[in-house]
């Protein structure tokens, strides 16, 4: 059995913890036992008491680092790495695609360190995504601060001292913090634009209420992300997006910026022209601010006004801001990593290069090096509508010669019109009612935007009791077949409707709030 340890963290401004006494209990159930520093959490709002609820034992700073595994949210510092003993493992954001350097000292180290942020965005890894769920909060956090410096409404209102129009908010990148960013700011009431250099995003961006901003789509091609990261665009395609942004920027009240490519600098979109043209007032939210900012004038850490009294606000810790939340979303996925190092629960980790969540994440293994690791493929889908003039899309491939189509076309034809005159006239009037409400269904199911089906579906599938009582109007018949179909419409209508009701309370659930 090994020990799990968790210090306090020391960088500045770093309220986090790689813990909370429910994960506590998690990793106990897997064998481990767990020490934690005194004081870790306070900065979190977690008391010493709750992690001694929680089956914790409170330790000194010494003792958590000298643990079998330590469990971390920032890189640790040369003496915090002095004191783990060779073969330990280390958990934490290592940043090794911007630090080559920590993992050489990992490696002097001879200890076994994953890195939060090298895990795949793939399915598989959604639970242990750490950099989406702190994405989340900073995309959250932005719309916040943004809000705060604006000193005015974001939705727009008609009172008795007159109409207050909505703020224009541009958010530039539609990863996991821009679609945050989004959805905050359009529950505010803004009138929100977005872009991004990945034109598949552009249906998630409209399903959430903003319009899609892109670059003339039909004279730049876009290349379609295949991991889920933006990648670094050409010459040609950054000379058109400069118009757009000036445009955009210039429109704005508040722009809030989070275009990052993976292991290199923020790229620099917003000039200093760019903010010279805005209004007086308006606030840029600059969420790439720790890797350089996305704004010309980002001074990273800081929030200052410029001389035409724009207001830029470059945090470079805005998830600790919201430290309570983070750490309860990052302790869930480092204990969910920890969960699938273990794959018995004796609390004995097992780093296994077969699965690539574990590889991928590993950038030392006892003292030896292995980071690069291999690239994974991440699918993603497709824009229908964004094609390259290079690359035009193929025309569709019949699987049948077309005079063996209309041959089969006619022949079916022939024989429905000869069914058709021979059934009776009710069945006619019954399929000419089946025939328009199937048509009627496809449009009004297909015409709902995406982000309402889950919806749709948890509550239309209640209406199967309608199946439910015709079939059993239909075990009173005289022939045995329709007796058996009226049986089998029973069992799959109630399971269509407990289906629908389970799925209903599962969404409901996501609404309440946890019981602390």
């Amino acid at each position: 059995m090994m020990v799990i340890g968790v210090p306090s963290e020391t960088a500045v401004n770093e309220n986090r913890v790689a813990l909370t006494p429910k994960t506590v209990v998690q990793l106990r159930k897997l064998g481990y036992d767990v020490m934690v520093e005194q004081g870790a959490g306070l900065k979190a709002g977690l008391p010493d008491a709750a992690f001694q609820a929680a089956g914790a034992v409170l330790m000194d700073k010494t003792a958590t680092w000298g643990a079998d595994i330590v469990l971390r949210v920032v890189a640790p510092s040369d003496a915090e790495l002095a004191l783990l003993h060779p073969g330990a493992t280390l958990i934490a954001f290592l940043e090794p695609r911007f630090d080559q350097t920590m993992v050489d000292k990992c490696a002097a180290a001879g200890i076994t360190a994953l890195s939060m942020d090298m895990i795949p965005r793939i399915s598989r890894a959604q639970s242990m995504d750490a950099l989406s769920s702190m994405a989340n909060i900073s995309g959250y956090r932005a719309v916040v601060e943004a809000a705060h410096a604006f000193g005015r409404f974001l939705g727009g209102q008609v009172t008795a001292a007159g109409k207050v129009l909505p703020a224009n908010v541009f958010i530039i990148g539609t990863g996991v913090a821009g679609l945050a960013a989004i959805g905050v700011a359009n529950s505010m009431g803004a009138v929100v634009r977005a872009t991004d250099v990945r034109p598949e995003t552009a249906e998630q961006v409209e399903s959430m209420g903003a319009t899609f901003v892109q670059v003339n789509a039909a004279q730049v091609a876009q290349e379609v992300s295949a991991d889920g990261y933006a990648k670094e665009t050409s010459d040609d395609y950054n000379q058109r997006a400069a118009i757009m942004y000036a445009e955009q920027v210039k429109q704005a009240d508040i722009v809030i910026a989070t275009a990052a490519v993976p292991g290199k600098a923020s790229p620099r979109l917003i000039t200093a022209q760019m903010v010279a043209a805005m209004t007086p007032g308006s606030v840029i939210v600059d969420l790439a601010a720790p890797g350089g900012g996305n704004c010309e004038l980002t001074k990273p850490g800081l929030s200052y006004v410029t001389d035409n009294g724009v207001t830029i606000i470059g945090y470079t810790d805005m998830v600790s801001r919201l430290a309570g939340q983070s750490s309860q979303l990052y302790a869930r996925n480092v204990a969910n990593l920890v969960g699938l190092l273990t794959p018995e629960p004796n609390g004995v980790p097992v780093v296994n290069f077969d699965d690539e969540i574990v590889r991928t994440a590993t950038i030392t293994l006892n003292g030896t090096v292995t980071f690069p690791p291999p690239a994974v493929q991440v699918s993603a889908p497709v824009a229908a509508n964004v094609l390259s003039e290079q690359s035009p899309a193929p025309p569709p491939k019949s699987p049948l010669p077309w005079p063996i189509q209309v041959a089969a076309i006619t022949v079916a034809a022939v024989a429905a019109s000869l069914l058709l005159s021979l059934a009776p006239t009710a069945f006619l009037s019954s399929l000419a009612v089946f025939t328009l409400a199937t048509v009627a269904g496809y449009y009004v199911v297909w015409g709902v935007t995406s982000a309402l089906h889950t919806p749709l579906m948890s509550l239309s599938n209640a209406i199967s009791g309608i199946i439910v009582v015709g079939a059993m109007w239909q075990l009173s018949s005289d022939s045995g077949l329709v007796r058996l179909i009226a049986a089998l419409a029973i069992v799959v209508a109630v399971i269509n409707i407990v289906g629908g009701f389970v799925i209903t309370s599962r969404m409901v659930a996501m609404f309440r709030k946890e019981a602390r």
